[in-house]
């Protein structure tokens, strides 16, 4: 019986050290991941019914986040800080007296800021113009039929917001997509118009910025995020005191892993402070700014992206335009709408569809967002599984497309249909019950027009109720999860991790 018990013992152990080999932290940087990272850390699902025979793409809408950029000058500012806190912490003389912090790694001792020099902040570095411009290369691969016209404005509508990175992210992604089909240099490159709303008065694609009550309310809602926060952060800080024998404290910890991100997104660096924490850390970090995320961006309350409304009315009468103007044969109409914004315009969007709710309760969590006063409860805190993940919901250049089908009406009463893709995966549609390809009339009538009944302005307008933000006992509780997991617990954890279908303007 022992000899059992140890072969079985062995056999979970190696299972363990496999999957905690094979865990990349880059996959697991909510907002900061990079796109291809996210990709990797999904499962396509190989079951996907493809379009009906005969139909065709006539129209397509994309909603996209800008690709990878450098910190923003605010985050600038917190890891020079942060430079400077380690050096009070490791004491003057940490390079003499080397024995007095043995536990601390090596780099610690001499780290500065690889961003210290730095004025400015946020533009869009190479490998983030690479994201756009691939993604551009791909979509036109994507639909070759539809995407064949030669560039003019009124086919191909190409925005962006005023911010730099989002109108370079669409230069980026417009030279890839009219890759070889002008007359400029060797590469035969085009020129195209990128059109950008005031940066003062942007209500399509800069509604956080726009939506005074909104601003109010997240101003009012990030002391009860921090709160929700503060159990991990704590009980990592005290981890971290032990392991390294510092006296870390919570704000060190938090820009520590937020150090941990960049150097992982931006320089491909993952033994330095992403190093310092241990896989279950790291997804309860990861967790802690999803939920944050949640609260202040996505389904924690109706207010983050019902604003979106006048993006969503913008999608919708794109597909209405090509209906229409496809009626009358041979006329010029509109093939793509191109968008290029921020995750606070792609997350409230990516709600708007229904997009990455929990689970068997997808169906009822949908008629919720649809009706008044029913935030959602939190996701779940690992090691459960969850389905909002924002390394998956919005990294860099992370997007929407929703294209619009033409089909044959011999067998249907419907004669158009809309699909969505989420980072070019088609993804089921809840409010269409469960389906990937959902017939334009249902997508009107359960997705777009209760969320149309909704006005910007009176959404906004500061002097009403502020909205509420129900944290039940229930919710609270998630925070009863023991921080120290056993060897069996972080074992099945990793397996259902994999599993899972994958402060500052972002």
């Amino acid at each position: 019986m022992p000899i059992i018990l140890l072969i079985v013992f062995l056999f979970l152990f190696s299972n363990f050290r496999a999957q905690e080999l094979t865990f990349d932290v880059k996959q697991h940087l909510s907002t900061v991941t990079r796109y291809e990272a996210s990709k990797c850390g999904r499962n396509s699902n190989h079951n996907i019914p493809p379009p009906p025979d005969g139909c065709v793409p006539i129209h397509l809408n994309l909603v996209a986040r800008h690709g990878t950029r450098a910190p923003t000058k605010k985050r600038i500012e917190e890891l020079n800080n942060l430079e400077n806190e380690l050096k009070k912490l490791l004491g003057d003389d940490v390079g003499k007296i080397d024995s007095s912090h043995h536990k601390v790694p090596s780099w610690l001792k001499q780290w500065k800021s690889p961003w210290s020099e730095k004025v400015n902040g946020g533009e869009l570095i190479p490998e983030g113009e690479e994201e756009l411009y691939d993604l551009g290369i791909r979509t036109k691969k994507l639909f070759p039929d539809l995407l064949s016209d030669n560039y003019h404005p009124d086919v191909y509508t190409i925005k962006a917001t005023q911010i730099d990175r989002a109108s370079a992210s669409a230069v980026a992604f417009g030279m890839g997509l009219f890759n070889g089909s002008g007359s400029l240099g060797s590469d035969r490159h085009r020129a195209f118009s990128v059109i950008s709303e005031n940066h003062a008065s942007d209500m399509m694609l800069r509604f956080f910025e726009s939506c005074r009550r909104y601003k109010k309310y997240k101003k009012k809602q990030k002391p009860k995020v921090e709160k929700l926060k503060e159990p991990v952060l704590h009980d990592i800080t005290k981890s971290l005191t032990e392991r390294y024998d510092l006296n870390f404290t919570q704000q060190h910890i938090s820009s520590l892993w937020f150090l941990c991100k960049q150097e992982a997104s931006l320089l491909n660096k993952t033994d330095q402070a992403c190093g310092l924490f241990n896989p279950s850390e790291v997804a309860l970090l990861e967790w802690t700014d999803d939920i944050e995320v949640f609260m202040l961006k996505g389904y924690g309350n109706s207010l983050n992206y019902r604003m979106g409304v006048n993006l969503l009315k913008d999608v919708f009468e794109s597909m209405k335009n090509a209906i229409k103007a496809r009626q009358v044969p041979g006329r010029l109409y509109e093939k793509a709408r191109l968008r290029f914004s921020h995750a606070e315009t792609v997350i409230p969007f990516t709600c708007l569809l229904g997009l990455f709710l929990e689970g068997e309760a997808e169906a009822e969590e949908f008629k919720q967002i649809q009706t008044e006063h029913y935030p959602l409860e939190l996701p779940p805190r690992p090691p459960a599984t969850r389905n909002w993940k924002v390394s998956n919901v919005s990294p860099f250049a992370g997007n929407n497309m929703l294209v619009l089908y033409s089909c044959p009406v011999a067998n249907s009463f419907d004669e158009y249909f809309v699909r969505v893709l989420h980072n070019e995966e088609p993804i089921a549609m809840p409010g269409c019950d469960g389906s990937y390809f959902c017939p334009f009339n249902m997508f009107k009538e359960k997705i777009v027009d209760p969320l149309l009944k909704h006005d910007f302005k009176k959404l906004c307008t500061v002097n009403e109720e502020e909205p509420t933000q129900v944290l039940e006992s229930s919710k609270l509780s998630l925070f009863d999860w023991p921080s120290k997991l056993s060897l069996l617990d972080w074992f099945f954890w990793l397996r259902n991790d994999d599993e899972q279908p994958q402060k500052d303007e972002l």
